[in-house]
């Protein structure tokens, strides 16, 4: 009869975890890390905020404009299928610093920063 190495699902595990060194340098989302962080004047879209002193802190614009580009340059569309990456994909933790925008959110940002037509 075969033996097995016991496995235990109710561990506690501490493991460190640095999100930035999962943005590689050369890859696609390092580039788009890189360029939103470096390079884009996001003030536009910091300008629609009203963080006032009440209420819950918004998002920061620069992570889901990365969450959302990642997103559809990998084929990646709608604002659940975003959420579920940014809940489930290393990369999209990486990239969103574990923020974790839900679908709503980051439907609303793209509504709302869409041309009319």
């Amino acid at each position: 009869m075969a033996r097995f190495k016991p496995v235990s699902y109710a561990q506690t595990l501490m493991v460190p975890i640095i999100l930035e060194k999962h943005l590689v340098p050369g890859t696609l989302e390092f580039a788009i890390h890189h360029l939103i962080e470096t390079r884009i004047d996001l003030s536009p879209l910091e300008a629609k905020l009203r963080d006032d002193e009440t209420g819950r802190p918004a998002y920061n614009p620069k992570v889901i404009l990365k969450a959302v580009l990642l997103a559809y340059l990998r084929g990646i569309m709608g604002s659940r299928k975003i959420e579920q990456a940014g809940r489930e994909n290393v990369t999209f933790i990486a990239i969103t610093a574990w923020s974790t925008p839900d679908h709503s959110t980051i439907a609303e940002c793209i509504s709302s920063n869409s041309k009319k037509r």
